[in-house]
């Protein structure tokens, strides 16, 4: 498996473990083992999980975390009026975390990559509209944040 693909996969474990914290109200530290033991590279249910790259889904984890307030003011300011972020459907506040906190934080990772991947999230779970959405957002704070990737 190349490494973009355990890139790729580690994001899509880091949402789904964002959105299992915030729904089932678990901490970091149970959703890290929890993945690390039983998901990651396993298989649940008949469905085979990928390897993932262990410390980018750690720091996107423990990233969205630590900068939660900063990154929900920000989502919530780019967001359209009357559309908070808490009015968003979980799973979708936790594409558009992670994301953001990769477009802040994580500067080894072109701006463009970045989003790309969070669409491609967003277009597993949803339709076109709502994954035009997640790519309208990332890319107005991409934009934001790395001015110069877009100049």
């Amino acid at each position: 498996m190349s490494a973009a693909d355990q890139r790729a996969a580690a994001r899509l474990a880091a949402v789904q473990a964002l959105y299992q914290m915030e729904v089932a109200d678990k901490g970091l530290n149970d959703i890290l083992a929890e993945f690390e033991s039983h998901w990651i590279g396993r298989e649940v249910e008949g469905e085979q999980y990928k390897p993932a790259e262990l410390g980018l889904f750690r720091d996107i984890l423990s990233g969205v975390l630590a900068d939660q307030r900063a990154i929900d003011r920000a989502l919530d300011e780019t967001l359209s009026e009357g559309w908070p972020l808490k009015r968003i459907e979980a799973l979708m506040r936790a594409i558009l975390r992670a994301g953001l906190y990769e477009l802040k934080s994580r500067p080894d990772i072109p701006a463009r990559v970045a989003i790309k991947e969070y669409v491609d999230i967003a277009a597993a779970f949803y339709a076109n509209e709502e994954a035009g959405m997640i790519n309208a957002v990332l890319d107005t704070l991409a934009r934001k944040a790395r001015p110069k990737e877009f100049a």
